[in-house]
């Protein structure tokens, strides 16, 4: 295989794209920081002579382009005003795009070539609330695997034979769930206080009939990481989890979020604790409105930055969040930054303007103002902290810190960390005490229910460095 282009970090936290011909490497372009996350290249045509990328460098909503090698002519293949382009299905032999997706807030098809619009309308027919990927195809292209997930259904493998025009389900990855009522999911939008649209996804217990509920619940707030990924309509275990306990879930797409455009991530530019913790805010006060949430029962609950989301709930606005439960969490902006790991280094750029610039005193006062572990004093709900010791993206002294600072001004803090884990639980033992113990705590403060930890903890290598007595919810001593 030989390389045809390369990419590196350009200073202003942008992209630097690179071409390589004969061997011979020159600079070919480079990508704003505003456009770094949407423009990425694809691939190139069986020929080597088009290479087919995303953009956003002349578009809110990256475009799928086709780019001449040889002339640098570019042709827009699709653009939508609505969302970016996330994914395609390319012809086997060609490897030109037959078809495009995007997701406002469902994911949509589009066919690009007329051979596959039966194709997309029979997978449509068939699974009409999935969303769905082409896995892999036959040499010849004329069998498709498909994979698909819908809110009450995991993923799902089936066979599209195009000859045929028939498509056969192959296996699910979690068959033991068929038999179970699940939950469905909605797709909700509110607007933030400063008028951007908010794409958000609601869960309510399966037994509810219709969108709302008959009266207020208990509601978790789970804050994707990233920040720059997004939640998307599907199945979610997390979702399912907590709807199946008693609870409204509800999942927002902060500014920051991919898939919008790139002026929805620019939007979150050094607007942590700030705007893009205020979106969280007015959809919560959203599902009050609605008569979904209890106003005085709502927690807030995430991984990475979620965790970081769920540290300034406590801290920034200790009156919305009745409970806080951050996962491998940041509380000090500057020691994050001081601290990355070697691979991140290429990125560092985009992350000082992202967050705000430790080499620089006023951007050391702005990391100070935005983080956490600098109010501490503000805690007043209760806490659940957890944390893998080998993480290297956001290190152990992120909990370490302000657990012990908690406990310094005799603030009641839980706090648990996993000694053979890093940036999110991957044995399954940990995971199932990691939920069980997650599980009990939501119980004792939002009251839904808790099943006994049985065999939860078995193998599990959790270490309870403060709060033990939250084990005692699960009937363990």
């Amino acid at each position: 295989m030989t390389p045809r282009y390369a990419h590196s970090n350009a200073p202003d936290g942008g992209t630097r794209l690179w071409r390589i011909d004969d061997g011979k490497v020159t600079h070919w372009r480079d990508t704003s920081y505003e456009a770094y996350i949407s423009t990425q290249p694809w691939n190139f045509d069986a020929e080597g002579n088009s290479l087919h990328m995303t953009s956003s460098v002349t578009h809110d909503k990256s475009a799928l382009l086709s780019i001449n090698w040889s002339t640098g002519d570019e042709r827009v293949l699709f653009a939508s005003d609505r969302a970016d382009v996330t994914g395609a299905i390319f012809n086997t032999r060609t490897l030109e795009p037959e078809a495009v997706c995007i997701d406002p807030g469902r994911q949509e098809w589009t066919a690009l070539a007329p051979a596959v619009a039966g194709e997309l309308d029979l997978i449509k027919a068939r699974l009409p609330d999935d969303a769905f990927h082409v896995e892999s195809q036959s040499d010849d292209g004329r069998r498709w695997i498909v994979a698909g997930h819908a809110p009450d259904q995991p993923v799902t493998y089936h066979l599209l034979d195009r000859d045929k025009q028939t498509l056969t389900e192959l296996f699910t990855a979690r068959p033991e769930l068929k038999p179970y009522r699940l939950a469905p999911m909605q797709e909700v939008q509110g607007k933030s206080r400063d008028g951007l649209t908010l794409v958000s996804y609601l869960t309510l217990p399966a037994d509810i009939d219709g969108d709302r509920p008959p009266r207020p619940l208990p509601m978790v707030l789970i804050v994707h990481g990233g920040p720059w990924g997004r939640d998307i309509y599907g199945y979610r275990r997390d979702h399912q989890w907590l709807a199946d306990r008693g609870y409204a879930v509800l999942s927002v797409n902060y500014r920051g979020s991919t898939g919008f455009g790139k002026a929805f991530v620019a939007a979150s530019e050094k607007e942590h604790a700030r705007k893009m913790h205020d979106d969280l805010i007015d959809m919560v006060d959203w599902a009050i409105a609605e008569g979904i949430a209890q106003k005085d029962k709502v927690a807030i609950f995430g991984l990475s930055y979620g965790g970081l989301a769920s540290f300034v709930g406590a801290t920034f606005t200790p009156g919305v969040f009745c409970c806080s439960v951050p996962v491998v969490g940041i509380s000090n902006l500057q020691t994050l930054l001081e601290s990355m790991p070697p691979y991140w280094a290429g990125f560092a750029e985009f992350m000082y303007r992202s967050y705000g610039d430790p080499r620089t005193e006023e951007g050391r006062k702005l990391l100070a103002e935005r983080s956490p572990i600098n109010k501490v004093d503000n805690i007043k709900k209760p806490m659940l902290i957890f944390h893998g010791a080998n993480d290297v993206r956001c290190k152990i002294a992120e909990s370490d810190s302000i657990a012990a600072a908690m406990q310094a001004k005799n603030i009641p803090v839980t706090y648990i960390v996993y000694p053979d884990e890093g940036h999110g639980f991957q044995r399954p033992p940990n995971q199932l005490s990691h939920l069980a113990i997650a599980e009990a705590f939501f119980a004792r403060h939002l009251g839904g229910a808790c099943e006994p930890v049985g065999e939860d903890f078995k193998g599990s290598s959790h270490e309870v460095r403060a709060g033990a007595d939250i084990l005692s919810d699960l009937g363990v001593a």
